[in-house]
């Protein structure tokens, strides 16, 4: 048995659609303590590990463990129906293999949509030993990987004891951006050895947009040419972090 309501159906919209930028289907194991994804995109260049206690949710009810397999993009869909302040409970039919969705606000509304075959590869959390740390606003990380994002499809991420840059490189122009310790964006700033690593800007500036909404505060952690680690701080309990591997470039 599984059955879970929240009087806030916007959180779970937020999560999803943060999920949904890396992975289409999304095999989440739940058991009696919570909720847990951990998954790779198709081509194996970012993951994100997710996870939520049961204490996120008003009412949580899970019998046993389990593995519950579902079309993130479709889910997103029926999601998207969700208004300000309206709750929604799910519960999964493990007869007829369905998960329920009702939502309740002006009025109720219920979707059914079937589950998918249970993905049954475990993906492990990448060892990476990190040099730099960096805690930002999720809007002024959004902000700059923006301003990047307008010259070039990648980025280097510089971090010294005083400050963290962002160095973008295109055919035609260059951007330089620069967070300062302690600035109104950079929040913290924690150096071992100065570090630098370059990235996709299409997976990062897409991980940000969609996560922003889900958190206001975002950890940095990386080392150079190494993965980095982006760690979305939630208001309540849970996890939402992601790991991108680095763009090797050749000198």
């Amino acid at each position: 048995m599984f059955n879970v309501k929240m009087t806030d159906a916007k959180l779970l919209r937020d999560m999803i659609t943060a999920i949904s930028i890396l992975i289409d289907e999304a095999t989440f194991d739940i058991t009696p303590q919570g909720i847990k994804l951990r998954a790779m995109d198709p081509s194996r260049v970012a993951m994100v590990d997710f996870e939520w206690p049961q204490t996120i949710f008003d009412e949580y009810n899970c019998s046993e463990p389990m593995k519950m397999c579902l079309n993130i993009s479709e889910m997103l869909k029926l999601l998207r129906r969700v208004g300000k302040d309206e709750s929604i409970e799910l519960s999964l039919d493990e007869k007829t293999a369905r998960l329920k969705m009702t939502i309740r606000g002006k009025y109720v509304r219920t979707f059914n949509m079937p589950t998918l075959e249970a993905m049954e590869e475990e993906v492990p959390t990448p060892k990476v030993t990190f040099k730099a740390k960096a805690r930002a606003t999720t809007d002024g990380l959004r902000e700059a990987i923006e301003d990047a994002s307008l010259v070039s499809d990648h980025v280097r991420i510089e971090a010294d004891n005083e400050k963290m840059m962002m160095q973008a490189t295109g055919s035609l122009m260059g951007a330089t951006i620069e967070l300062k310790k302690g600035s109104d964006a950079l929040l913290n700033l924690e150096v071992k050895e100065p570090s630098k690593a370059t990235y996709s800007l299409s997976y990062l500036s897409e991980i940000v947009k969609a996560a922003s909404a889900a958190s206001a505060v975002t950890t940095l952690e990386f080392s150079s040419d190494m993965p980095i680690k982006l760690n979305f701080e939630q208001e309540k309990e849970g996890k939402l972090t992601y790991y991108l591997a680095p763009r090797i470039e050749v000198e």
